[in-house]
């Protein structure tokens, strides 16, 4: 049976799943989520996914429902083309940095993104965003020295460590914020990648 991966277009976590399926050319069955509808609260799918969120992955009834698992075990189970090294320590810097893009980054992210896309300007929490965007600036001056001279976080190639940050890095116009050079480079070499480009957001 083939991956069905349900998911909405709008969705940054969604998205990463969306790029790794389209870098490693699997094959999948899309099952689009009418979240405006509220179908993630409904009972088909809080069977599949208890906090409702997606993406969700299904595979011969194997279920996933967490981003970062979810290209984790499309690593192991479709190694080539591959998107972390083989050897240990490689693999170990590609998972800290999944991990300190999601604790660091995409946590005060969401105070910041959600309003600006989704919300009236008047239910804006404009003392939580600033606080939120100062933590992504500090964080960022961190990846920028981790980034040093080279083009990709890890080695001289595209691994799920870039992978992790390319749909929240699309929206550093949206929050305002000017990336350090080198974070503004990688983000530029992140976002005209094909599969970046497959995927972009409408809005």
């Amino acid at each position: 049976m083939a991956i069905k991966l349900h998911y909405h277009p709008l969705s940054t976590y969604s998205r990463r799943v969306l790029i790794a399926l389209i870098e490693k050319q699997i094959s999948y069955e899309p099952v689009p989520l009418d979240m405006t509808a509220r179908k993630h609260r409904e009972p088909p799918y809080l069977a599949l996914n208890p906090y409702g969120r997606v993406p969700t992955l299904e595979e011969d009834g194997f279920v996933l429902y967490e981003s970062t698992a979810i290209l984790d075990y499309l690593e192991a189970t479709h190694p080539i083309p591959a998107l972390a090294p083989s050897e240990a320590r490689g693999r170990a810097l590609v998972d800290m940095h999944m991990k300190l893009c999601d604790l660091q980054m995409t946590r005060p992210w969401a105070a910041i993104i959600f309003p600006k896309r989704f919300l009236p300007k008047q239910r804006w929490n404009e003392t939580a965003m600033a606080q939120a965007k100062t933590e992504v600036e500090k964080h960022l001056a961190v990846v920028e020295r981790q980034l040093g001279g080279g083009k990709f976080l890890v080695g001289d190639r595209f691994t799920l460590a870039d992978l992790c940050y390319l749909p929240f890095l699309e929206f550093l116009p949206l929050a305002e914020i000017e990336p350090p050079p080198a974070v503004a480079a990688w983000t530029e070499r992140l976002l005209t990648r094909p599969s970046a480009l497959e995927t972009k957001p409408e809005h």
